[in-house]
């Protein structure tokens, strides 16, 4: 059986330096993906995205593993996409205004048409309410500035604010969604440990 090993194939975008702020050129790649908005903290819609994205990656993972020629991976960490309206006024402080997609990225030996297959298997044996709202589909990022934070999430903004200053500086402006990939468990780590990959696209 082939085993593929993503975070290493991938390093550079999924562990990346914590000391120093580094370009990156992200290419294509395929998501499961669930969209929503509120305070991540509070909003019932979030643990159910979040269940939702789980629940299905695990269920690819176990169907790529037994086809015919099977391939095992390991299922790769939740990431984030978060933003609200004008993004001059995004505001870490007021959670509720954000809109967010929730998604998890997944390798070649899933396809769209396992994932349309897998779909009604997962809505058979659990119940999630979210589960409607999943979809499967690439997404294109492209240039951006990145860096390995290590602390609360709560106190990502002073980093935040380098990754900004960082591309202003090279004379490039922000575009598009600031991007964050959870590398820990929020329920098994001590919050000045997790380990949080920010992202933000430029051009």
């Amino acid at each position: 059986m082939t085993k593929l090993d993503l975070k290493k194939e991938l390093k550079h975008l999924y562990n990346p330096s914590a000391k120093e702020v580094s370009d990156v050129d992200v290419p294509p790649m395929n998501f499961l993906l669930v969209d929503g908005r509120g305070d991540p903290n509070t909003a019932r819609e979030y643990v159910e995205a979040v269940e939702a994205l789980y629940a299905v990656a695990y269920a690819l993972k176990f169907a790529v593993k037994k086809s015919k020629g099977g391939v095992d991976f390991a299922v790769m960490p939740l990431e984030g996409l978060w933003w609200v309206e004008d993004m001059t006024k995004f505001d870490i402080r007021d959670k509720g205004a954000w809109q967010w997609t929730m998604m998890m990225m997944q390798p070649k030996p899933v396809t769209a048409a396992l994932f349309a297959a897998t779909l009604p298997e997962v809505g058979a044996k659990k119940k999630l309410p979210a589960l409607s709202r999943v979809r499967f589909e690439p997404y294109a990022e492209g240039r951006a500035t990145q860096i390995l934070y290590v602390g609360p999430y709560a106190d990502e903004g002073p980093t935040i604010a380098r990754l900004h200053e960082h591309i202003r500086a090279n004379g490039h402006t922000l575009h598009g969604k600031h991007h964050e990939i959870y590398l820990g468990d929020p329920r098994k780590t001590a919050p000045e440990k997790l380990r949080t990959v920010l992202r933000q696209p430029f051009r």
